[in-house]
């Protein structure tokens, strides 16, 4: 077989197999101009990290008007590239306007993200710096852009959110959709592995490490077969919870409850009340209050305190 042989039969399958061509349609949002957005704004958010050159204070001005307005015009165009293919009615204009929103809340997103990071710093006792962790560590990545995703996503622009989560997604290894609600504080150890559902709503404090699955239980579907969108399908997990890795948190209607602690390698499909801890003996899956342990141990302070010699 010669090259042409191979090109006639390429040309021939672009022919027959028309659902994965897009010729002669609308032009899409770019690859390339997706990923730059997203170095661009890990550069807007901690300017000063990512540079070639250090940044001096004195220059920040003219760097961050100068990427902002670079972020601006791709940022425009880009949005404006999605709509028109979601058939969006006065598309230019209404890129240009949701460009500006968006770029509006980044000084809101960082000051969520500065509190991701010390999450991580506090967190990781093998963290020896702030700048270790920006520099280092995948979660910052994943989080700083799931949540400027997130902006995009609340604003209704299509496409681009889930392309933005997805060169993070490509990059660290974790999928975080970015419908997703979450709070402040949020810190994913190692990152590898961990998938966040669109639905999924994650309180302030929250700590998850590798492998954690927050997914969907099951698709409700309408009377030709196919998934309803839009419906709530991913767990709810409360404030200063803590879950280990590989644990799989499945459905809509579950919710953990504050100050639980999911173990490593479990199953949960059902409710998980506040201050539990949720962990497997033998084979059998134990949900139980994180109370009597802490209460036993009170006892036993107390019993030792009343014990000891106080005339020493």
């Amino acid at each position: 077989m010669t090259l042409d042989d191979i090109t006639k039969a390429l040309l021939a399958s672009y022919e027959k197999e028309g659902g994965i061509n897009h010729l002669d349609g609308i032009n899409l949002p770019s690859d390339e101009a997706v990923n730059r957005l997203a170095s661009d704004f890990m550069h807007l958010l901690f300017p000063g990290f990512f540079e070639q050159k250090s940044l001096t204070k004195n220059e920040v001005p003219a760097f961050t008007a100068a990427r902002l307005r670079s972020i601006h015009a791709s940022l425009t165009e880009t949005i404006e590239k999605a709509l028109r293919h979601a058939r969006e009615p006065e598309p230019a204009a209404r890129a240009a306007a949701l460009a500006m929103q968006a770029l509006g809340t980044l000084p809101r997103v960082r000051q969520v993200v500065q509190t991701d990071v010390q999450a991580a710093y506090n967190g990781d006792p093998a963290a020896r710096s702030v700048e270790e962790i920006i520099l280092a560590y995948p979660c910052v990545l994943v989080i700083s852009l799931q949540r400027i995703a997130h902006e995009l996503y609340k604003l209704g622009v299509p496409i681009l959110p889930r392309m933005l989560t997805e060169y993070a997604h490509e990059r660290t290894g974790t999928d975080i959709h970015p419908g997703a609600q979450i709070g402040t504080h949020f810190f994913v150890d190692h990152c590898t592995g961990v998938v966040i559902g669109e639905t999924a709503r994650i309180g302030n404090h929250v700590k998850i490490y590798q492998g954690v699955t927050l997914g969907a239980k099951s698709f409700e579907v309408d009377n030709d077969g196919n998934p309803i969108k839009g419906v709530k399908r991913h767990p709810d997990i409360d404030d200063h919870v803590t879950i280990y890795a590989h644990a799989t948190i499945l459905g809509g209607d579950t919710h953990i409850g504050a100050n639980s602690i999911i173990g490593a390698n479990v199953w949960i499909l059902e409710p998980v009340p506040a201050n539990s801890i949720a962990y497997y003996k033998n084979e059998n899956l134990v949900i139980r209050s994180r109370r009597k342990k802490e209460k036993a141990v009170e006892c036993r302070e107390v019993a030792e305190l009343q014990a000891w010699d106080w005339t020493i």
